[in-house]
């Protein structure tokens, strides 16, 4: 790949904070999909990706991470930062810190936070526009001599550095992202042995490709719907691209003649929203108890499961498969899973390349946070590019 910056524009909303995918220019994904392809070359090359000559970038994962929480710590080492990783539990937050004042003190040399936070349905979100808000009021009343940009590394909402990474790999994949145009994904549940797996990874899948003219089909039993306000924008941005958007309770109807199929498991919505009312609750005991009637549920579609035969009735029986990791994965992980061992081996080294991309991803998103010039400190960085 040779590295061209002819197409990299000054950025109008330099500064702004990366939390919903469908609330940034589409220009804006291209942008940040292209600079994290050149990251990655000049990775790939030995080359430098040292943007920053000192400051934090600070962490904060409300959920257990393997991918995102590496990736995170990695793209902030590479443009060099350093990472604190804050445990609330052992911070003042466990005192009752207001997010305001948490949010303020953790910002005095930091360039920019990353946040996790998918457990509480209504409640991830909300709590990273929180701290949006007082990063905003830090700055203007000139506590903080710089805002730090804030990145969504997950929430109950969309899962913003998953899907870039996706599409980043689909570009790859089928080489352009007007290829993608047409292409038709199935994105579906999945049979899990796990209860509360969130709704963040497909609402992000269905939230983007949409904008990008693909044509998605998003297939769950009955009871595992998403969140009403994301399917919607899917619909609406099929409408704007040209593609099409549906939604089917079968699995074999997403799958057939599918370009793309993406098997990922989640809970049911309505136990989704009790989980958010028993965590804040602390209630232990009802959670086990929920816990236990949502593996019911999902044990009454064993038959959800991404295998050859579902392979054979994709585009010509060689759809590209797709997860965000962990799979759970029949016979290897567990008993019964998503994916059958035999389709995840087929895929096991084109998952690990999907999953590659997001180091470089969240690279770009802290470095376009950050200047108002890309090409021109793309240079200034590396003046081989």
């Amino acid at each position: 790949m040779d590295i061209q910056l002819y197409d990299l524009p000054d950025l109008a909303d330099y500064g702004q904070d990366f939390l919903l995918t469908w609330n940034q220019p589409k220009k804006y994904i291209e942008v940040t999909i292209q600079v994290a392809e050149m990251f990655r070359e000049l990775h790939r090359r030995g080359d430098s990706l040292r943007h920053f000559n000192t400051g934090l970038a600070v962490s904060i994962f409300r959920d257990q991470s393997t991918r995102t929480r590496y990736s995170f710590t990695a793209a902030a080492n590479a443009l060099g930062l350093g990472v604190m990783d804050l445990d609330e539990e052992k911070s003042q937050i466990a005192h009752g810190e207001t997010v305001r004042e948490t949010a303020n003190m953790l910002s005095f040399l930091t360039k920019v936070i990353g946040i996790r936070d998918d457990m509480y349905l209504g409640m991830g979100n909300r709590y990273m526009q929180e701290v949006s808000g007082a990063l905003d009021l830090g700055f203007e009343e000139g506590t903080l001599p710089f805002r730090p940009g804030l990145v969504n590394l997950q929430c109950d909402i969309d899962h913003p550095t998953q899907s870039m990474s996706d599409l980043a790999w689909l570009k790859q994949y089928f080489g352009s992202l007007d290829n993608l145009r047409g292409k038709k994904v199935a994105m579906t549940w999945a049979y899990s042995p796990s209860y509360g797996k969130p709704l963040s990874v497909p609402q992000g899948i269905i939230g983007l490709l949409t904008r990008f003219g693909m044509d998605v089909s998003l297939a769950h039993p009955e009871g595992y719907d998403l969140l009403p306000e994301v399917v919607e924008i899917a619909r609406t941005n099929a409408v704007e691209a040209g593609s099409f958007f549906e939604v089917t309770h079968s699995m074999e109807a997403a799958f057939e003649d599918a370009d793309v199929v993406y098997p990922k498991s989640w809970a049911p919505f309505a136990v989704m929203e009790q989980r958010t009312e028993l965590l804040q609750s602390g209630d232990k005991a009802e959670l086990k108890k929920l816990e236990q009637e949502g593996l019911a549920i999902n044990s009454s579609y064993t038959d959800w499961e991404c295998n050859d035969r579902m392979m054979d009735i994709t585009h010509n029986g060689s759809a590209l498969y797709m997860h965000c990791l962990p799979a759970d994965i029949t016979g290897v992980s567990c008993e019964q899973g998503e994916v059958s061992r035999t389709v995840f081996d087929k895929f096991r080294q084109v998952t690990y390349q999907e999953a590659s991309f997001k180091p470089y991803i969240i690279a770009a998103m802290m470095f376009l946070m950050t200047v108002e010039n890309p090409a021109a400190e793309l240079i200034k960085m590396n003046p081989n590019i």
